[in-house]
């Protein structure tokens, strides 16, 4: 049963779930995982299934929403992908903080865009004991040329550019369907809105910023300073949304001890569904039971 909890970071106020063990005793302290979500998530879509099983399977669990997103206060719908990482990091200095909590053995838990938020969290935060990382992106300009023919991906450096200018001139950014940055294929288009039909939290629209804000954020760059502390990267061999080759990018550029978990028939959204999300949370926790133990 989860109970809500908010607490600040740089200044604004953040909603959030936490989500104990049903079997914690008294005055126990657990280990604690934070639950990531990803580029125009919030915190009440997919991952309290996440935060349902590893809470099952003993540790202490928070979901939260970034600044501007969901119940949490701050300018709403923008990426702002470094404003994130510090997100991130004052949801572990909360965890850390229960009292139910070891704040010395604490987790990361990312899926899709919050791959790359746990795999930057984790190379610069000492306190991130273990991480994982879902059908996560490595490089931002990389992943969104990936995904786009060559005139597509030149009109979106265009409108990117003029958007730059706007933003500097006026301070707004234009808002533009979320399926233009966020390119969907046939697969990803009926699931994922499927998601965010009936959730009053989920947007449609965002500023074309975010094209400049995943082209400048590549956690590729410092992967590999989170050794020796281990990182799982999970992806999927049907992803056409983050194709797999993000999470084989940055397996490649970690340090030991490490794990790639290729997920043979599925595609993006299928992660968060049985019975791909059975073998998601199954390599999960196996992960943490051998590299964090709850108790």
């Amino acid at each position: 049963m989860s109970r809500p909890v908010s607490f600040y970071s740089e200044g604004v106020r953040l909603a959030g779930d936490l989500f104990p063990p049903a079997d914690l005793r008294p005055g126990e302290r657990r280990a604690g995982v934070v639950l990531c979500h990803g580029y125009t998530g919030v915190r009440s879509i997919y991952l309290p299934d996440n935060a349902a099983v590893l809470a099952a399977a003993g540790y202490v669990v928070l979901t939260f929403d970034y600044k501007g997103w969901g119940d949490s206060d701050g300018p709403k719908s923008r990426l702002a992908p470094y404003s994130r990482v510090a997100d991130v990091q004052a949801a572990l200095t909360f965890l850390g903080a229960q009292p139910e909590v070891d704040g010395d053995r604490l987790g990361l838990y990312g899926t899709s865009y919050g791959g790359a938020t746990v795999v930057w969290v984790a190379a610069v935060d000492p306190r991130v004991k273990c991480t994982v990382a879902v059908v996560g992106i490595g490089h931002g300009a990389r992943w969104m040329r990936s995904v786009r023919r060559p005139d597509e991906y030149q009109d979106l450096l265009a409108r990117a550019a003029a958007d730059r200018v706007k933003r500097a001139l006026t301070g707004t950014s234009d808002q533009v369907d979320r399926n233009e940055i966020l390119l969907p294929d046939r697969q990803s288009a009926e699931l994922g809105a499927a998601a965010r039909r009936n959730n009053p939290a989920a947007v449609t629209e965002i500023p074309l910023e975010f094209v400049d804000d995943t082209l400048g954020f590549n956690p590729e760059w410092v992967v590999d300073r989170i050794a020796p502390r281990p990182l799982l990267l999970i992806t999927a061999d049907d992803d056409r949304l983050v194709p797999p080759q993000e999470s084989e990018a940055l397996y490649g550029r970690a340090g030991e001890p490490k794990k790639l978990v290729v997920l043979r028939g599925f595609g993006h959204y299928q992660v968060y569904a049985k019975p791909a999300f059975d073998e998601v949370m199954r390599e999960t926790t196996d992960w943490y039971r051998h590299h964090l133990p709850a108790r």
